[in-house]
């Protein structure tokens, strides 16, 4: 039991990232209410670099499993999290109410403590007695590649706050990932398509992916949000949200009884396993015909409209602003401009419009300003009417049609001098020649050709023909770069040494700072990265048998074989314990030539 003890320290000490929670050490058990001889499981996750652990004292039970680790790895716009969970399978041997008491653990050199569990165990019966051997809930660590086990641990789920709603009315939906393994990487295969809707992504500028716990028929899942979206039907009928489709670099564990690999966490090997999210069928409904309102242009949420001028006493070909103004909740982003209008004495232009909009869980809000610019062109008194407004409120299921303010301008007498157009008595537009106004085009010989003319030049006809020859150029140039890059394998191969140089540097930067576990980290990953690029290996088959396969396959000697694994097997010691008689200048020359030495083959 100590072995194991070790195992899982050392274990969760290896791992550097943690996931973007509060640091602290939380217990959790499948089930409260349990039968006697009944077994259930109790889990310790810790969000944080664990450097000690202590488990409570179990006497009031009996331990037939654990400890067993676990831990969840998620890797989404470059934002590695890491959660580490130690867990005991128990069977209760007496009826009665007991209290697990607390666990303690060294997380990031700072002690925390988990809240004690009180278990109430009633009496049970020969079906829990007989299962008194089976686990509760679900491991997290898959030792199978099977894909029916793998989609029992790491699923996609689509959540939409409705499924029944009114053309125009605003959805968001939620795509959760739900996940208990150690995932190595992701990839983004595809997007949602959403035919028929009109949508929005909710933006999270937070760099901390937030990450909670579920339970789901006793088993714990870590849960993150990959996406938000908010949604607009834009047309009814039976409306379908397709699958978000993701690829996972999944490692599992492998049953090994060798002891050594069991003091380091044990053998594993990383699967690629792909899963989508499940469609949802959005049932949208029409728009009633029933009491539609003439003002009606679409508006479906709730909302309240304001309207004001900047100034209602002005001279004729003065300006003024008109400012309607829409706020609430719903698609104030699908609005068309509102229809407006003004008497025939004055001119108005195209609206200026300006958004106040946030987008959140609770949907789409704010304010939508429509600013007019208008000129009365002659003095008196105008009125601009009141402006009506329609929308459809789905909570009510009714229309409400609102109403402005009209507004009376005092128009005096202008400038007489004023440049500008007028209009007449008769209110029609005419262009009159006033002071510095256009005035009529005169013939006049002043205007000859010059000789000096650049048409028919040698510089005209370099010009003429270097156009072509400059497409020609780059036509042949395209045709080149799509040849040496058609092959990505060949790609990634010649740009092997520049990773593996950026790798490196990085190493030699922590050298210097003295950080001898970032440095043999960078090591660590220059090698296998560049080998693995050089190659054209899979992550999943990236090990030490299938990379000196491919060196002897390249004629490479065995001593330089032996020196790489060497220095690899080197490096993956340095992570878990400090390394003697070799110093680190020595284990970065040696990472250096062996790198050379390959790149010259």
């Amino acid at each position: 039991m100590k072995i194991k003890y070790f195992a899982v320290i050392i274990f969760a000490f290896c791992l550097s990232n943690v996931f973007a929670q509060t640091v602290g050490l939380e217990a959790s058990v499948s089930k409260r209410t349990i039968a006697m001889g009944e077994p259930f499981e109790i889990s310790f996750t810790a969000n944080g670099n664990i450097e000690k652990f202590n488990p409570p004292g179990f006497s009031d039970f009996r331990v037939v499993g654990g400890p067993n680790q676990s831990s969840s790895m998620t890797s989404i716009n470059g934002k590695t999290t890491v959660s580490i969970a130690l867990s005991y399978d128990l069977i209760a041997v007496r009826e009665g109410e007991y209290t697990i008491g607390t666990a303690s653990a060294t997380i990031d050199g700072k002690s925390y403590q988990s809240k004690p569990i009180k278990i109430n165990v009633v009496k049970g019966n020969s079906a829990s007695q007989s299962s008194g051997n089976n686990r509760a809930a679900a491991p997290d660590n898959l030792t199978t590649g099977n894909n029916s086990d793998i989609a029992q641990h790491l699923f996609i789920k689509a959540v939409a706050n409705k499924t029944s709603v009114y053309q125009g009315e605003q959805i968001t939906v939620t795509y959760k990932l739900y996940t208990n393994v150690s995932i190595v990487d992701i990839a983004l295969d595809k997007l949602p398509d959403f035919n028929g809707f009109w949508s929005q992504e909710i933006k999270n500028d937070n760099q901390n992916i937030p990450w909670t716990q579920e339970t789901i028929n006793g088993t714990i899942y870590h849960v993150t949000d990959i996406k938000q979206i908010i949604l607009f039907p834009e047309r009814s009928g039976k409306l379908a949200l397709d699958p978000l489709g993701m690829t996972f670099l999944i490692r599992q564990v492998v049953p090994s009884n060798d002891p050594i690999e069991q003091i380091f966490g044990g053998s594993y090997k990383d699967v690629k396993y792909k899963i989508k999210s499940t469609p949802v069928t959005i049932h949208v409904k029409s728009l009633p015909e029933n009491g539609k309102p003439d003002s009606f242009q679409g508006a479906v949420g709730n909302f309240s409209i304001d309207a004001a001028i900047d100034h209602s006493e002005l001279k004729a070909n003065e300006a003024l602003n008109y400012t309607l103004k829409v706020s609430g909740t719903g698609n104030l982003k699908l609005f068309r401009s509102p229809k407006l209008t003004f008497p025939p004495a004055i001119e108005a232009y195209d609206p200026k419009v300006s958004d106040n909009i946030q987008e959140s869980l609770n949907g789409v809000s704010g304010s939508r300003t429509y600013t007019y610019l208008l000129i009365p062109r002659h003095e008196g008194r105008h009125t601009i009417a009141p402006f009506e407004f329609s929308y459809f409120n789905p909570a009510t299921q009714k229309y409400v049609t609102l109403t402005t303010k009209g507004y009376t301008l005092a128009v005096a007498k202008g400038d007489p001098a004023s440049n500008v157009t007028t209009f007449s008595s008769r209110d029609q537009q005419e262009v009159k020649l006033l002071d510095k106004d256009v005035r009529y085009i005169k013939d006049t010989d002043e205007f000859k050709l010059s000789d000096n003319t650049f048409f028919g030049s040698v510089g005209f006809w370099v010009l003429l023909f270097l156009g072509p020859l400059l497409f020609i150029a780059a036509w042949f140039y395209r045709s080149w770069y799509r040849k040496q890059h058609k092959d990505l394998a060949k790609v990634k191969g010649r740009n092997a040494n520049k990773v593996a140089a950026k790798h490196m540097a990085n190493a030699h930067k922590q050298l210097q700072n003295g950080d001898k576990k970032l440095f043999y980290e960078a090591v660590y990953k220059g090698l296998y990265g560049y080998l693995s690029d050089k190659f054209t290996i899979a992550a999943a088959d990236l090990n030490k048998e299938n990379i000196a396969e491919q060196l002897r396959l390249r004629g490479k000697s065995d001593s330089l074989i032996d020196q790489l694994i060497e220095t690899l097997d080197l490096c993956e010691m340095a992570r878990y314990a400090p390394v003697v008689g070799t110093s680190e200048q020595e284990v970065y020359e040696k990472a250096k030539h062996i790198i050379q030495a390959v790149e010259k083959a």
